[in-house]
């Protein structure tokens, strides 16, 4: 099918891809924009991985002080190159990130940053419910498996629902910024205060 220019500008203006990927997705997807920004999200997740072994070794520090100044953030995020690392997108996304922490205080970035000893104890409460319930012991582990993947979801960065749009994960967020950057990004540390809590 014939794909018209204003399509292509829709979908580059909404991605930030270049032409010939935006036509080629709307090809792809038959001129659906909302398919083709699946299509190109997925193709920068393919892209992510194979950017996986650059080294990211440029980019930034933003932080971010909520709620009359009881909440606190700060989180690099990091970059292939010095110019990509001061571009509006990638300036925009790690101020986004800070917000986003603020807002919904995860406990690592990824889950395997999570202490074994967290995961086991998360998994021994869901056996246990379940048991107590009077779940049959053959579904058990399957039960177990599905409350620690929500459990993930919650607490993971990468897995989080963004809180400016829940449609899409942080990883989601993550691999379109990659998508338009064409470089490794990283997201390689954070801390969260709030005011009084010790442990925070």
């Amino acid at each position: 099918m014939t794909i018209n220019t204003d399509l292509i500008k829709d979908l580059r203006a909404k991605t930030g891809v270049g032409i010939m990927d935006c036509k080629t997705a709307l090809k792809e997807c038959g001129g659906d924009i909302d398919k083709a920004i699946d299509y190109l999200r997925k193709k920068g997740i393919a892209t992510a991985k194979k950017r996986g072994g650059r080294t990211a070794s440029e980019g930034q520090i933003q932080s971010y002080i909520h709620s009359g100044g009881k909440i606190g953030v700060l989180v690099e995020v990091n970059c292939e190159t010095d110019f990509a690392g001061k571009t509006e997108d990638f300036t925009s996304f790690v101020k986004d990130i800070a917000i986003h922490i603020a807002a919904t205080n995860p406990i690592a970035i990824d889950r395997e940053m999570i202490p074994a000893e967290i995961c086991e104890k998360e998994k021994e409460i869901y056996a246990s419910q379940a048991i107590e319930s009077g779940k049959p012991e053959k579904i058990i582990d399957k039960i177990v498996e599905g409350k620690l993947k929500k459990f993930f979801s919650e607490v993971c960065l990468l897995e989080q629902a963004f809180v400016k749009n829940p449609d899409i994960t942080i990883q989601d967020l993550l691999n379109e910024v990659i998508a338009k950057t064409g470089e490794r990004i990283v997201i390689t540390r954070f801390v969260r205060y709030q005011l009084g809590d010790k442990n925070a």
